[in-house]
């Protein structure tokens, strides 16, 4: 594990350079007495930064050698090489140090302090003064990322969405298309699975969002059908996580980053 001033000049000489490395573990200080963890991993040549924000409760428990204690199946870290492989940087979030335990982000991801927590890893990210930055976020971690482009203005916020198997209904808080999308003037990109089986995210749901979204010059719906389904229609192996058309999906959501910033 490494000091935030440590990693960072690091991560530096390696995009500076070309190269692409292993993973580093960073611990950010955001709030009081808190601190982020994220594992980032730079790309050769980045044409973006991409943030990673899993679904279900998002404490992964990222480990000081970048292990995890949970969340290694979810759709978007067991993907996180293939971005690296599309020449994106990764950073992937965890929980932050006053949420390690039960219920670790939920009830907590619309939140004023969600949002200082992951804008202080926003400023960490474009402190490398390289690669646009973007909020890629599944399931749960969707609501976390529309909250986000919502809450952090400018700079301060991503520079695109991405929104994977959207949460579009929830009868224990706010679905995505509840949120003040008008407020949005970034890219965003919709990625959803026609067979989605969660009752949060039916593909017959989309048009509310994409409605809300109409107001934007930049925004697309990437859909798949196919590959897997396995196991709880929620959880990462099913249609809802993209299981076997992960190399797919990942390769088309970069390339309609590096579309969208020419």
């Amino acid at each position: 594990m490494k000091t935030a001033l440590g990693s960072l000049l690091a991560w530096l000489c390696l995009t500076l350079s070309g190269g692409a490395s292993a993973q580093t573990v960073v611990d950010i200080p955001t709030r009081p007495d808190v601190t982020q963890r994220v594992l980032a991993i730079p790309a050769a040549n980045p044409a973006a930064t991409v943030i990673l924000l899993a679904g279900g409760h998002g404490g992964l428990g990222i480990f000081p050698n970048g292990s995890l204690r949970w969340g290694e199946g979810n759709f978007l870290i067991r993907s996180r090489q293939l971005f690296v492989e599309q020449g994106l940087n990764v950073v992937i979030v965890d929980a932050p140090s006053d949420r390690q335990n039960t219920p670790y982000l939920a009830g907590f991801r619309q939140t004023a302090e969600h949002a200082a927590d992951i804008g202080t890893v926003i400023a960490w990210v474009r402190a490398q003064g390289k690669a646009p930055v973007w909020l890629v976020g599944t399931s749960r971690g969707t609501q976390s990322a529309a909250f986000l482009a919502t809450r952090l203005p400018g700079r301060e916020g991503p520079d695109g969405l991405v929104l994977t198997a959207t949460i579009l209904k929830d009868n224990k808080g706010r679905a995505v298309p509840a949120m003040p999308l008008e407020q949005l003037t970034l890219p965003v990109l919709l990625v959803h699975h026609e067979q989605d089986g969660c009752s949060h995210c039916a593909y017959a749901d989309l048009p509310e969002l994409q409605e809300k979204l109409r107001h934007l010059p930049r925004t697309a719906l990437l859909s798949f059908r196919g590959g897997a389904d396995r196991g709880d229609p929620c959880e990462a192996y099913a249609h809802h996580g993209f299981n076997g058309l992960e190399k797919e999906v990942v390769t088309q959501i970069a390339d309609w980053i590096r579309a969208t910033q020419k």
